[in-house]
């Protein structure tokens, strides 16, 4: 299995580099962990949220492959504990999906097109959070995830 974290926009926060890098290293090779970040798309200031929303579904449509299984990051999606989403990942392993593909969008969220690609919709929070620093907690809690399959340490309930 693979699993990918495709974001709009680049980390350019050392800090926070370190930190997801510290997980991502953590994180069993079975996995297969990717984070691949886009580059801005060019010109935001002078576009509309609507032709920014779609540029960036263009961009995002190019990495995704059909067999993927596409997981939106979004405010309106499901809500999980971590032991919830350490079950919702395994799920996907019993499955069998191939590829694992979690997506982190723009300032303005995504287009319909990617709401209609996507397999499901996942929210980390209630509360907004900088697109980068989503990026590092949704990388722990892959970590966080893997340790409750494995019956590690890690989490305590």
């Amino acid at each position: 299995m693979q699993i990918s974290l495709l974001c709009m926009g680049l980390t350019d926060e050392s800090q926070i580099i370190q930190l997801m890098q510290k997980y991502e290293k953590r994180l069993p090779s079975h996995y297969n962990f990717k984070r691949v970040e886009l580059p801005d798309i060019k010109g935001r200031k002078n576009l509309s949220q609507e032709q920014q929303k779609l540029l960036e579904e263009e961009a995002f449509l190019d990495k995704i492959n059909p067999s993927d299984f596409v997981v939106l990051l979004d405010e309106k999606g499901k809500s999980y504990t971590s032991t919830q989403f350490a079950k919702f990942l395994n799920n996907q392993f019993i499955s069998m999906a191939h590829h694992l593909v979690f997506v982190v969008g723009g300032p303005y969220g995504f287009s319909e097109k990617m709401y209609q690609r996507s397999n499901a919709k996942i929210s980390l929070s209630k509360m907004t959070f900088t697109h980068q620093m989503v990026r590092l907690f949704f990388v722990e809690q892959v970590y966080r995830a893997f340790t409750i399959l494995q019956g590690k340490s890690y989490h305590h309930d």
